[in-house]
C-alpha cells in the first residue's frame, strides 16, 4: 500500500504544482474549480445521494455556488463564505468528539448543504491565496502544511503510536502522530521563513497560524472519515490508486484554506 501510495504521489504531486506554479489565477481558478467538482462528485455519496442524477445536481449545485463565492470575491464581501465555512468546520470538531453520538450531520440535507458550503469556500480560498502578492509562495505553504501534517502523522504514528485520537471515527490515527505532524508542520515553517527571509514577528505569526491550520487539517480528515464511516464506505472513490478518491485527498485543504486564508489577511504577516 505504501508503495502504491508513493508511486501515484509522485504522479499527482507534480501535476498540482504545476498547476500552482504555472497557470495564471484565472486558470488556476478553472483548475481547482475541475478537482472541487470531482470532490463534490464523491461528497455527494457520502451525503447519501446515491443515484448518479442526484450526484450530478449536487454537483451542479456545487457549481453554482462557485460562481457565488467568484462574485463575492469580485465585490470584496468574500467574509459571507469563508466565516460560515469556518463556523462549520468548528461544528465538526464538536461532531467529531461527540461521535458515536447523535449529531445533524446525520441528516442528508444536513451533509448536502455543508458539502456545497465547504467546497465552494475552499475554492475562494485557494483562488484568494493564488490572488495576492506572491501568491505562489502562500499557496505553496498551504500545501506543504498540509502534506507535512500528513507524513509526520503517518510515520510518527507508525513509530511511536500509542493513544487513540478519535477511536471510533478513525482507529488508525493517534495523539503521537497528530503531535510528530504538528513538529513536521512547525519545522515547515521555519524553512519557509527562512528561505523567504522573513521578520522575526511574522515567523511567530506565521507558526501560530500554521500550528493551528495543521490541528484543523487533521480536524478536515476525521469529519470526512466520520462521513464514509456512516455512509459505510471505506473511500470517497477510487480515482487515486492507494489514495482513494480526490476527496480523500484534498479533505484536509477543505478545512484548513479558509482559516489559513482569513489568518493571512487579518495577522502581520502578508
Amino acid at each position: 500500500m505504501l508503495k502504491q501510495r508513493i508511486i501515484t504521489a509522485s504522479v499527482l504531486a507534480p501535476v498540482v504544482l504545476c498547476g500552482v506554479f504555472l497557470l495564471p489565477v484565472m486558470g488556476f481558478a478553472i483548475f481547482f474549480a475541475l478537482v472541487t467538482l470531482i470532490g463534490a462528485w464523491e461528497w455527494a455519496l457520502l451525503s447519501g445521494l446515491k443515484k448518479p442524477l442526484h450526484r450530478l445536481a449536487f454537483c451542479f449545485f456545487v457549481l453554482v455556488a462557485i460562481g457565488i463565492s467568484s462574485w463575492f470575491y469580485e465585490t470584496g464581501n468574500d467574509y459571507f463564505v469563508l466565516f460560515p465555512a469556518v463556523f462549520v468546520w468548528l461544528m465538526a470538531i464538536f461532531w467529531i468528539c461527540r461521535y458515536p453520538g447523535s449529531g445533524m450531520w446525520e441528516k442528508s440535507a444536513v451533509r448536502t448543504l455543508c458539502g456545497v458550503l465547504l467546497l465552494s469556500a475552499a475554492w475562494l480560498s485557494m483562488v484568494e491565496l493564488k490572488a495576492l502578492e506572491s501568491g505562489d509562495a502562500w499557496l505553496l505553504l498551504i500545501l506543504l502544511i498540509v502534506w507535512a501534517a500528513d507524513i509526520g502523522a503517518y510515520f510518527s504514528g507508525k513509530r511511536w503510536g500509542r493513544v487513540k485520537l478519535a477511536p471510533h471515527v478513525s482507529p488508525g490515527k493517534t495523539r503521537e502522530g497528530m503531535y510528530g505532524g504538528l513538529v513536521a508542520v512547525g519545522l515547515t515553517v521555519l524553512a519557509f521563513s527562512w528561505w523567504n527571509e522573513l521578520t522575526f514577528s511574522s515567523v511567530v505569526y506565521l507558526m501560530l497560524l500554521s500550528l493551528v491550520v495543521g490541528l484543523v487539517s487533521v480536524m478536515g480528515d476525521l469529519f470526512e472519515s466520520l462521513l464514509k464511516r456512516h455512509a459505510g464506505v471505506k473511500d470517497s472513490g477510487t480515482i487515486l490508486p492507494g489514495h482513494g478518491g480526490v476527496l480523500d485527498r484534498i479533505d484536509s485543504i477543505l478545512a484548513a484554506a479558509p482559516l489559513y486564508y482569513l489568518g493571512l489577511t487579518f495577522l502581520p504577516i502578508v
